[in-house]
């Protein structure tokens, strides 16, 4: 008897779209999703050309000078000026991206499923990031702060900072100035009535009725999760300004009493809520004077409480060279928290995610070296707004090469309204699954310190 097996083949059909890993469509939707979820990113200068560069690049945009206007009579000719604009470096200094890994066995899903499951929290991820460098750039405005640490904002700190713009000559008009507060400034805005109530502003209830505070005092308004607040942990030490008659806006040199620690240079302090770095100490152990950088924001009286905030150390034998971006290890002093002011000398970061009890990711990489138990001075507790016409900060983009053809790797570059970002698909054998990254190339920097001020509380 002759038993015949007959093998069958059967071939499984998926309802998957064709266009599912296609990199040129995961791009382009990618791109779509960062645009509409970044908020900082969008209201300062963007600076972006559709050419392929490299981490490190240095990019160079300007700011434009001033003119001054002059009077002339019927037989006075008119008087020329330059038409200059200072040149700013911004490198090329972030790479962000975010990677993940589709199973075989998941691939089957539609291009739907696929976008609405991975691509969309992938591309809000490189958004929340871009986010945090550009608020990074917060502390830099420290000198035009209004407002005071530990108090809750208000109407008059909306009327302080408007004032402050407004000596600073920052450009007014729709849509020049804004204002990016935390959730809890934002909670404390909406218990206002006169900002809220339809008819204190004029509005159908909508402010009201959507939560929402819109333009108030010349300022587009917006609640950012990623603006600077935070409660640190740090120890404090507390004295007093001695000095009778107490001291002037701009005053450097304070005497002080009350102290009952050495103070190290770099150290931050508040006085009446203003926060200020202390550059020299006299007394030792007990100081009795202290410099601090700057100058006084406010004047202040005889007796007026400073409080000190105790730095952290730098804790890596070899110290950190500069342009390092990766983790920054510290003495275990106490937790830096994300969005808190860190400096090192007149270099001034942010914190972001990634920080633990004893090492630190800054909002950008390190703009000189420091050394081991260099003095790392950490910003007091508190809420950062930022009020900035769009021409105070740049965020520069520019999109990445793909890979060589041959290697195996699928890729495509989106570029659109001053963003360009790179989607790479390639099959990873040991994963059993195609690993996507998303990624860009980008910088930022302080265009002009005199178009912003920043809005404590």
């Amino acid at each position: 008897m002759r038993i015949t097996l007959i093998q069958s083949i059967v071939l499984l059909a998926y309802a998957n779209d064709n266009d599912a890993f296609i990199p040129e469509i995961w791009a382009q939707e990618s791109l779509m999703v960062l645009e509409n979820n970044m908020l900082a990113a969008n209201l300062v200068h963007r600076d972006f050309e559709n050419e392929i560069a490299s981490f490190g690049d240095v990019v160079n945009t300007r700011r434009p000078g001033n003119f001054t206007a002059t009077r002339k009579g019927n037989a006075d000719d008119v008087t020329d000026q330059d038409a200059s604009a200072t040149n700013v470096a911004v490198p090329l200094d972030q790479h962000l991206h975010t990677t993940f890994i589709i199973k075989d066995q998941e691939a089957s899903k539609s291009m739907k499923d696929l976008v609405a499951e991975y691509l969309t929290p992938a591309a809000i991820s490189l958004a929340q990031q871009a986010d945090r460098i550009v608020l990074g750039q917060t502390y830099q405005f420290l000198a035009n702060s209004v407002g005071a640490l530990g108090t809750t904002i208000s109407r008059a700190t909306l009327i302080a900072a408007r004032e402050k713009l407004n000596t600073l000559k920052c450009p007014q008009g729709i849509g020049q100035r804004n204002l990016i507060v935390s959730p809890n400034m934002e909670g404390a805005l909406l218990n206002i009535a006169d900002l809220v109530t339809a008819d204190k502003v004029g509005d159908d209830g909508s402010a009201l009725r959507e939560g929402s505070i819109g333009r108030k005092f010349g300022l587009d308004m917006y609640m950012d999760q990623n603006c600077p607040s935070f409660t640190s942990s740090s120890t404090k030490v507390t004295g007093a300004i001695n000095n009778a008659a107490g001291y002037a806006v701009g005053t450097t040199s304070l005497t002080v009493d009350g102290l009952s620690a050495a103070i190290s240079n770099g150290t931050w302090i508040t006085i009446d809520g203003l926060p200020y770095r202390v550059t020299s100490t006299t007394g030792g152990a007990t100081p009795t004077a202290m410099v601090i950088a700057g100058g006084l924001i406010a004047a202040v009286l005889d007796n007026a409480v400073i409080t000190v905030w105790a730095p952290a150390l730098v804790n890596f034998g070899a110290g950190y060279a500069a342009n390092w971006y990766k983790g920054v290890v510290y003495d275990t002093i106490t937790p830096i928290k994300a969005g808190q002011l860190v400096s090192d000398g007149s270099n001034y970061y942010s914190a972001i995610d990634g920080t633990d009890a004893t090492s630190v990711v800054l909002d950008r990489p390190l703009g000189a070296a420091v050394a081991d138990n260099a003095v790392l001075g950490l910003g007091p507790t508190g809420e950062y707004g930022l009020a900035f016409h769009r021409n105070a900060i740049a965020f520069v983009t520019r999109p990445l090469a793909t890979p060589r053809k041959g290697t195996g790797a699928l890729s495509s570059v989106a570029a659109y309204n001053g963003l360009g970002l790179r989607v790479t698909i390639t099959y990873d054998g040991k994963a059993q699954g195609h690993r996507v990254t998303l990624d860009m190339l980008c910088g930022v920097k302080t265009l002009d310190s005199n178009l912003g001020c920043v809005v404590l509380g």
